[in-house]
């Protein structure tokens, strides 16, 4: 076997792999051999079948493991000895294609870029700033304060007043189709809110205008596909008697509201709302501080980066952005998508800053463990609920979700890596500070 390399520039490799025919028909024999005792055929005791029926019977089909083995051994060998990483799947190529037949050498030619010498940082010289802000009075009261609108109270409107689109109104109706009154249709002292939806299509809307006293016909029809056979499709005329009308109102802020929460009591639930706006503060501040790290990083090294990877990642920014500014297009039947310059420094950015935290977190043998792997499908499988445990195993069977999963667990925990080596100072903010920190980041 020859290994001849035709392409040498930059991260450019080109070889051309050439594996005789007596390698190929040895590498044959070697798996008849290795065969023969525990194949059994007509006429011939188990193990004593002859070699030469043996090839005319399997050597076909082994000719091309052998052949795929071998060219994949002298790949792996090469790899070894060179030390070069390809920065994507080597392109392999067979050079006579279907013109080679048995009995031929086979040529294949191998090309690929490959990954950059990384060079070493002194992650001494690095220096951070970590902001903290505490939950201020004013901040909990004004989470509290929109817990209260989420869990809204309504009171009676005054006598006369016209029902408006959120309001809730009190009734009794009675549903009917083809003038009979149907199952289901009927209900007394029912309470709805204008605008909810609950009802089907057409029905709250005629509501809107009523007064507390009056008797309102809604016309509507059942859509096609309603649950109960019986009616879908079906036209039908609900009589609603207004019994109230009620305005919505924000819930006081009280031990009741509290519990409405879980919470024991009032001073407990302004506890755990500024645990939680601390830990949203820790997580943007955390943002703030990786983004000054990664500046800092990307302004400490330099080499050369493979330029398909720089390509595949342009292309995926220029496609995202895309789809951000036309939201209404959710599939890839849409014009051809070309990465623009400011696309291409993006990816150059980040192609150069994953491979350089790729190279500290092999270095530093930084792992993704097999629970925190788990947490982080747990928490993606909650998007989904009533469907935790199918999500669960789906991640489970696709390698490829996998790593999409594992990837930012495992950039954070080589940034906690390097933020420990570093020099770190805290300066105290507030909220707003803080938020205007964020913005900033998100206009980049």
């Amino acid at each position: 076997m020859q290994v001849t390399e035709t392409l040498n520039e930059g991260l450019k490799r080109g070889y051309e792999i050439t594996v005789t025919a007596a390698e190929l028909d040895a590498k044959v024999t070697e798996k008849l051999t290795e065969a023969q005792p525990e194949v059994e055929m007509k006429g011939f005791r188990k193990g004593k079948v002859p070699m030469a029926l043996l090839r005319k019977q399997f050597g076909q089909r082994l000719l091309g493991e052998a052949m795929q083995e071998t060219i994949d051994g002298a790949m792996n060998k090469h790899f070894e000895d060179s030390g070069d990483r390809p920065a994507m799947q080597p392109q392999v190529t067979m050079v006579d294609g279907e013109d080679w037949k048995e009995g031929d050498d086979v040529k294949v030619t191998m090309s690929y870029e490959a990954l950059p010498e990384i060079p070493e940082v002194d992650f001494s010289g690095i220096e951070l700033e970590r902001m903290v802000a505490k939950a201020a009075d004013a901040d909990i009261d004004e989470a509290i304060a929109s817990l209260a609108e989420t869990a809204q109270d309504f009171k009676k409107r005054r006598k006369g007043s016209k029902a408006k689109d959120g309001d809730q109104i009190e009734m009794d109706f009675v549903g009917k189709v083809d003038g009979e009154a149907f199952e289901g249709g009927s209900a007394e002292d029912y309470p709805l809110v204008l605008g909810s939806n609950s009802f089907i299509p057409g029905f709250e809307e005629q509501l809107v205008g009523a007064k507390e006293g009056e008797e309102v016909e809604v016309n509507v029809t059942f859509p096609e596909e309603y649950g109960a056979e019986n009616l879908a499709g079906k036209e039908a005329v609900f009589t609603c008697t207004i019994k109230a009308v009620n305005e919505p109102t924000a819930a006081e802020v009280n031990d009741e509201l509290a519990q409405k929460f879980g919470a024991e009591d009032l001073a407990a639930l302004k506890a755990q709302v500024a645990e939680r706006l601390e830990a949203e503060y820790v997580g943007a501040a955390r943002a703030v501080m990786k983004r000054s790290l990664l500046d800092q990083l990307d302004g400490k090294v330099s080499f050369d980066l493979p330029p398909s990877l720089v390509e595949a990642e342009a292309q995926q920014i220029a496609h995202q952005l895309w789809h951000e500014e036309n939201p209404e297009v959710h599939d890839h039947n849409h014009p051809e998508i070309e990465a623009t310059d400011e696309h291409n420094k993006l990816a150059e950015r980040r192609v150069r800053l994953g491979l350089l935290l790729a190279e500290i977190g092999q270095k530093a043998e930084v792992e993704v463990t097999d629970a925190e792997m788990t947490q982080a499908i747990m928490n993606q499988a909650r998007q989904y609920p009533g469907q935790e445990r199918q999500f669960f195993e789906f991640i489970q069977q696709n390698a490829q979700m996998q790593q999409q999963l594992r990837a930012p667990l495992f950039e954070d925990k080589v940034v906690d890596h390097v933020v420990e080596q570093a020099k770190v100072t805290e300066k105290e903010v507030s909220k707003d500070d803080l938020q205007k920190a964020v913005e900033a980041l998100e206009d980049e």
